[in-house]
């Protein structure tokens, strides 16, 4: 899976990590690469529990699309 994330510098020096199609999906790190690895976390975590709300709804089906 490829995301689009947006890396842009801190005013306090460091990095700061925004994904703008996962709401609130932030992360930061004090160098690039720190944040780059910061935010990969984020997002698994994001998408588990995401994942975990939908398949606690009752009755719910799982299914795989191709688009």
């Amino acid at each position: 899976m490829k995301i689009k994330v947006y890396l842009e510098p801190s005013e306090d020096g460091g990095y700061t990590v925004i994904v703008p199609s996962l709401p609130g999906c932030i992360s930061e790190g004090d160098t690039r690469e720190e944040a780059i690895k910061n935010i990969k976390e984020a997002i698994e975590l994001y998408l588990e529990s995401v994942e975990d709300d939908v398949l606690t709804v009752s009755g719910a089906e799982e299914l795989e699309l191709a688009i």
